[in-house]
């Protein structure tokens, strides 16, 4: 269910500034979002084509001039995840070389996000790699949406601003009556997560609880221990991302087993890889939340599933940026 979920301070409600000299583009990876966005702005999306040469290299036509504009791409690098990479960096060198003014990436999803330190000897930290490319290939700014760790701000040798998807899931669930509830708790799900739960916590006035797990190998997971209270809860996990849903499933068993009442999930990122969306369906979990920063095709829609929309927050960000205007003050609610 696609849910039209957009109140936020200073979202939501267009206000009448001066956006000439912006241009905004969409590759393919979320051209619907892209559109969305445009019409938050009140402007037009403007036109690139992005095809394919007999090869299967990507061949890209800008439709209009840049010279002169502050250019808006949006791209999130979700699946397929390095062809949407190398379409960002062929637009990125395509605008920088049309004499664009300033290039901002809008980066809904950041791929190879979790590829962000190094844990055991001889792997690459790819998220910094990924950094260095969008910066060599003409970047002035990233925008991005709750990345998968923090610290990948500062791989970036340019502005980035890192935007939180956090507000909105809150005030979903404060307008579904979570809000001051003596039987809601919210969970994170690794130790990781516990300030983005914490923040929702704060959010709902809930307390908060902790699964303490470890990954023996990528996309496996161990439950090692429950940290609270949650018996006769109603929890809410919350998450940056859903991949295969293994941790949600695994913790969501884990939290009705020490005797929870319901478990909800959500998250910003709805990865949903291989049959994630039919395990989720199947699972214990009652509800799962999520946003539309990458595109749900019908085989990743299934029953519990809402979708609230992100264009809101990405274009009251881009309509400030462009303006010179304060990004942080679209979180005074979100610490």
């Amino acid at each position: 269910m696609v849910h039209s979920l957009a109140r936020s301070e200073g979202i939501g409600e267009k206000m009448s500034s001066d956006l000439s000299g912006m241009k905004l583009f969409a590759g393919n990876s979320h051209k619907e979002l892209g559109q969305k966005v445009a019409d938050y702005l009140g402007i037009e999306l403007s036109g690139l084509t992005s095809t394919r040469f007999s090869d299967g290299e990507i061949r890209l036509m800008v439709e209009v001039s840049s010279r002169g504009n502050d250019v808006f791409i949006i791209q999130p690098t979700c699946a397929p995840v390095n062809d949407s990479l190398m379409e960002l960096l062929i637009m990125l060198d395509a605008f920088r070389r049309a004499s664009a003014r300033r290039l901002t990436v809008v980066m809904p999803y950041y791929g190879y996000a979790r590829q962000d330190k190094k844990i055991k000897p001889r792997e690459p930290v790819t998220a910094r790699l990924v950094a260095d490319l969008i910066g060599t290939a003409g970047a002035h700014r990233v925008v991005c949406v709750d990345l998968h760790a923090e610290q990948i701000q500062g791989f970036f040798d340019l502005p980035v601003d890192h935007l939180y998807g956090g507000p909105i899931l809150g005030r979903y669930f404060q307008g579904e009556g979570f809000a001051e509830m003596d039987d809601v708790v919210v969970v994170s799900p690794d130790v990781a997560g516990v300030p983005r739960a914490r923040s929702l916590a704060e959010m709902l006035k809930a307390p908060i609880a902790i699964i303490a797990k470890r990954r023996p190998e990528p996309n496996k997971v161990d439950i090692v221990e429950i940290i609270g209270d949650v018996e006769g809860k109603r929890c809410i996990m919350i998450d940056d991302m859903i991949d295969t849903g293994g941790s949600i499933i695994m913790g969501a068993e884990q939290l009705m087993k020490r005797g929870a009442t319901e478990v909800m999930c959500c998250c910003t990122h709805p990865v949903f890889s291989g049959n994630a969306a039919q395990r989720l369906q199947d699972s214990v979990v009652s509800k799962v939340v999520t946003m539309d920063t990458i595109p749900l095709g019908s085989e990743k829609q299934f029953p519990k599933l809402t979708v609230l929309p992100s264009a809101p927050l990405l274009g009251e960000a881009i309509r400030r940026i462009h303006l010179n205007e304060s990004i942080s003050s679209l979180f005074n609610d979100w610490r």
